[in-house]
């Protein structure tokens, strides 16, 4: 080894020293262990916030599913005058789109301007939601309704 390695060695030696002295000059020794109580206090906040945003979406999937319900109940009586005034067809095709929801909950009326030559079918779906826990200012039932027109195709075109 020469000298000039010997001198570079020695200096990075000297400089990893204070580097390490630095960092520990970084940390002052009274702020050692004060992760816990902070956890402890943003704890709940995270919690909190964790579990409105798992019901709002739940409550969001929901609705769209009730949605759908509607809209293919209104699409089946929609398709002539006959099947607008099917009210047993019209819960059958709504509840086709609820395999994930308690069908004994879900609730389809439809109506029609006319029982013989109906213009329109009105279909209204709706389901009870119950949300996790009690959020102040937020009610912790809701009924989640969607009502949906479709015009009614005639059987002959006119």
């Amino acid at each position: 080894m020469g000298r000039r390695e010997l001198h570079v060695r020695a200096n990075c030696r000297e400089t990893e020293s204070a580097m390490v002295r630095a960092s520990a000059r970084a940390r002052p020794a009274h702020r050692r262990g004060l992760a816990a109580p902070e956890l402890a206090l943003a704890l709940p906040l995270i919690m909190f916030l964790f579990l409105l945003t798992v019901d709002f979406s739940r409550i969001y999937y929901y609705t769209v599913i009730v949605s759908n319900c509607a809209g293919n109940g209104a699409i089946y009586g929609g398709a002539n005058p006959a099947a607008a005034n099917d009210t047993n067809g019209i819960k059958t095709a709504a509840g086709r789109d609820a395999t994930n929801l308690v069908a004994a909950n879900l609730n389809v009326n439809s109506a029609t301007d006319s029982s013989t030559a109906p213009t329109y079918v009105d279909v209204t779906v709706t389901y009870p939601f119950t949300t996790f826990a009690n959020y102040p200012w937020i009610p912790r039932n809701y009924t989640i309704t969607r009502k949906v027109r479709a015009y009614v195709s005639p059987w002959t075109p006119s």
